[in-house]
């Protein structure tokens, strides 16, 4: 079965819109949880623009509080400022991503031949306390690319699947899509990574992702799950999304 980890950036940036605290980060990650998500996603940025440091330490006291088996991933860029924020809170899972501060979301996965000694010595650093580490992947990394992350020490690689996202009025690009996402997938599996996947996954594309890319472990959905909630509700979402990750 896949687990579903809701990505509530989205709903930090509607928030930060207005100098008020409404809609709450803390309150909406209890209506996901409640409805059966697996655990919480955030990508804290230095600018704030979504995520505040102060949500990161109120989920984390939150979950750690309310919901002891949910999990707590945080992605970021591995900056001084990251490492002491993930000090701070222990995670159970670090998702490392290869982003500009000024991206506006994360758009392309590591270049594993280039920064392999980089993620090598980060992973190093971060895997204390029991962490579970990820790195961001391009769909077409293949086995080459899953093999370099396997010996940065890494414990999960998460594929990128905005591209296939992107696919949403071009059918046969899509398949093509799915086709280098599972072969990454069965790549990683092979040897012993385990998979996550995230970006543009919505109630319309998951349901072929499923089908076409088996074992994947968790998928991190925020924007997809977000528009769906403004027509159906936040838990009515996350049962959705459940209903078809378990199928």
């Amino acid at each position: 079965m896949t687990l579903l980890s809701v990505n509530l950036n989205a709903v930090a940036q509607l928030r930060n819109r207005r100098d008020l605290p409404w809609p709450s980060v803390t309150g909406l990650a209890r209506v996901v949880l409640d409805a059966g998500a697996s655990g919480i996603t955030i990508h804290p940025r230095p600018d704030e623009r979504h995520i505040r440091r102060t949500d990161v330490f109120e989920l984390a006291a939150l979950l750690r509080d309310e919901y002891p088996k949910a999990e707590f991933n945080i992605e970021g860029y591995p900056s001084e400022d990251f490492f002491v924020l993930v000090d701070a809170v222990n995670p159970q899972q670090v998702t490392l991503v290869p982003d500009d501060p000024a991206q506006a979301t994360s758009d392309h996965g590591w270049d594993f031949l280039r920064d392999g000694a980089l993620l090598t010595n980060v992973i190093q650093r971060l895997k204390a306390k029991g962490r579970r580490i990820s790195l961001f992947c391009d769909p077409d990394a293949g086995a080459e690319g899953v093999a370099i992350a396997k010996a940065t020490g890494a414990d999960r690689v998460e594929l990128y699947t905005g591209p296939y996202g992107g696919c949403y009025a071009d059918a046969a690009r899509g398949e093509r899509e799915l086709a280098l996402l599972a072969d990454t997938t069965a790549a990683a599996r092979a040897i012993g990574l385990g998979v996550n996947a995230g970006h543009d996954l919505t109630l319309a594309n998951l349901p072929a992702f499923q089908a076409a890319v088996p074992g994947v472990d968790e998928v991190s959905i925020g924007h997809g799950i977000t528009a769906d909630a403004l027509l159906l509700g936040f838990a009515e979402a996350v049962r959705r999304y459940r209903s078809v990750l378990e199928t």
